[in-house]
């Protein structure tokens, strides 16, 4: 995978991933994306020519509705997701509350949320834009994720106290031993 046309390609010819999609389409959220580790594993385990996927920690599914911000309206949508897709570790969650977590500015829609996520090889979003097609949201470009290397995005980058959190979350992640190729990047390196 060397592109964004490659990591498309590689989504699509996965039915699995492809299913979890299509399951995350019908809640019919506004704005809404699967994020994170459900790209950035696909793109890592092609890069290291494995032929059995990383097991995630959960399926991030975002969406953007300021109008209705229950944390209970989530677990709903996480029930429905269970009851398309069961054993499946679905994680949903409204960005238009979730800058609460790190103490940032509101967001303004998903992909400005996914732009301030930790680390910019994780700051991606995939989805179907209704027609069947997939778009893929990587605000901080492919460049890390393609290059395997970890370093924060700038939101994290310029404040210490959330740069405490990205460092530990790479040591909770172990990222370097499921993908040995992988690099981190300290904020110093990447200035």
């Amino acid at each position: 995978m060397k592109n964004r046309d490659d990591i498309l390609k590689g989504i699509e010819e996965d039915d699995w991933m492809m299913k979890v999609l299509r399951s995350a389409e019908k809640l019919q959220l506004p704005d809404w994306w699967v994020c994170a580790g459900f790209v950035r594993s696909k793109v890592w385990d092609h890069l290291h020519d494995y032929t059995k996927r990383t097991p995630l920690g959960d399926i991030d599914v975002i969406y953007y509705d300021e109008n209705n911000l229950d944390e209970e309206l989530e677990k709903n949508y996480e029930h429905q997701l269970s009851g398309l897709m069961p054993g499946l570790p679905w994680s949903v969650k409204n960005q238009a509350r979730m800058h609460k977590v790190n103490d940032l500015p509101p967001y303004q829609s998903s992909v400005d949320a996914i732009s301030q996520f930790p680390e910019t090889a994780t700051a991606l979003g995939v989805k179907l834009d209704g027609q069947g097609k997939l778009e893929l949201a990587a605000p901080h470009g492919l460049e890390g994720l393609i290059g395997m290397k970890v370093c924060p995005t700038p939101a994290f980058k310029k404040d210490e106290r959330l740069m405490t959190v990205y460092r530990q979350r790479l040591e909770s992640k172990n990222w370097m031993k499921k993908w040995p190729k992988v690099e981190v990047i300290t904020a110093k390196e990447q200035a």
